[in-house]
């Protein structure tokens, strides 16, 4: 599609808006290059269209790159499958899902997040978006208030979440910022539920 007949199209042939297909297009590079050097032109060239062609759709481009990360996001989530329900199969088996499911969300969407650092409006934007949307650390905590009212968890369920996201956060982040030590291996899933269930206090 040449951008002169993009531009004066309002759908695509799939039926989507053009403004889908801009965050779609955009959501795509995200997942393939990161955000780092994504760029108006950028954009523009996947998509088949002229640069000027975004502005008829969005405000800025700091609403496109933010409704562009929102849907990655979306993308990641709807890719990872569905999480365990409370009272099903074992806790700490359900634990092990919900760590793996965490670490798997964060090596896709943290470095995204982490190339728009210097771009705090579009940070801000998709906080905007996200509102009241549940995030998986919600749902975590969820699950570990149900299991507790089930009795097949005691002690703080808050301080238990904060573990196992804190696991999650310094496996992918540590090897994203510049002067921090990377961390080569993970811990064992494994190993962290059964830290957060069992204490590490001498017996």
């Amino acid at each position: 599609m040449s951008p002169r007949k993009a531009a004066a199209l309002r759908h695509t042939e799939d039926g989507r808006s053009l403004r889908e297909h801009l965050i779609d297009t955009a959501a795509d590079l995200i997942s393939a290059h990161g955000t780092a050097e994504l760029t108006v032109r950028a954009i523009a060239r996947a998509a088949g269209v002229a640069d000027g062609v975004l502005y008829n759709h969005f405000a800025d481009k700091e609403e496109l790159l933010a409704d562009a990360l929102a849907e990655h996001v979306r993308r990641v989530e709807a890719g990872l499958g569905e999480l365990p329900e409370p009272g099903s199969a074992t806790v700490e088996a359900n634990l092990r899902a919900q760590l793996a499911y965490g670490l798997a969300l964060h090596k896709e969407i943290l470095p995204a997040f982490a190339g728009l650092l210097a771009r705090p409006v579009v940070l801000a934007r998709f906080g905007e978006r996200a509102g009241d949307r549940e995030t998986w650390r919600d749902r975590l905590v969820g699950y570990l208030r149900a299991e507790k009212e089930l009795g097949r968890l005691d002690g703080d369920v808050g301080a238990a979440a904060a573990m196992l996201v804190g696991v999650c956060h310094e496996t992918v982040l540590s090897g994203l910022l510049p002067h921090g030590p990377a961390v080569t291996t993970s811990p064992a899933v494994e190993a962290v539920v059964r830290t957060v269930l069992e204490g590490i206090a001498a017996r």
